[in-house]
């Protein structure tokens, strides 16, 4: 299942977007892994995921403005990380820093409205063995015949780790290991949230 009507109109568009200048004294080391030096891994590894990056950063933060930076502080942290890409799904690496980000971001400037992942994962531990493994359900059926613009305000008002898993398995179409990486908690963890969150919009829709 997945929600693909409504991603929300964030950040520069490809033709708008500033161009990234990144500043490092080792941006023009060549790099033994793939023999590409920094400026080419990061463009290789960062750059086409650079969309997703903004609409998950307005989905955490909940505003263009406030995502913008969120994005340009990400991207800074993932050039200066990008020795440290290994291989594997780039795409779950580089969300994983603009969620980190964010989170960072908003404890700093916005403390009282963050919702801390500690503070639910108890409980999803011990729900994540009886989850409905299954995409395809009736009340995913449900979500995807909603309005747009109800589930925007359904999906807004969802508790942080239960909005940044459903935005990344249902908005941007991650697989549940890619999710995992990117949120760093277990698979069981995830698939948790995700219903969690199904189920919360359902009671907000309905």
């Amino acid at each position: 299942m997945s929600i693909v009507s409504f991603q929300p109109k964030i950040g520069p568009s490809k033709l708008e977007r500033p161009e990234m200048r990144l500043v490092s004294s080792a941006s023009g080391t060549r790099d033994s892994v793939g023999g590409l030096d920094d400026n080419a891994r990061f463009k290789a590894v960062v750059m086409p995921h650079i969309d997703e990056a903004y609409r998950l950063a307005q989905w955490l933060a909940g505003n263009r403005t406030d995502a913008e930076d969120i994005v340009q502080e990400a991207s800074l942290r993932a050039f200066r990380a990008i020795r440290d890409f290994k291989g594997g799904s780039a795409r779950a690496w580089v969300l994983s820093i603009v969620r980190n980000t964010a989170y960072t971001w908003l404890r700093k400037n916005r403390t009282a409205t963050v919702v801390m992942v500690e503070n639910l994962e108890d409980v999803e531990l011990a729900q994540a063995k009886s989850v409905e493994l299954a995409d395809e359900t009736p009340e995913t059926a449900l979500i995807a015949r909603a309005d747009a613009e109800q589930l925007r305000k359904a999906i807004a008002e969802l508790p942080s780790p239960f909005r940044e898993t459903l935005v990344l398995r249902d908005i941007e179409g991650l697989d549940y290991r890619e999710i995992a990486e990117a949120t760093e908690v277990p698979i069981g963890t995830v698939m948790s949230r995700l219903a969690r969150a199904r189920h919360r919009l359902i009671a907000t829709i309905n």
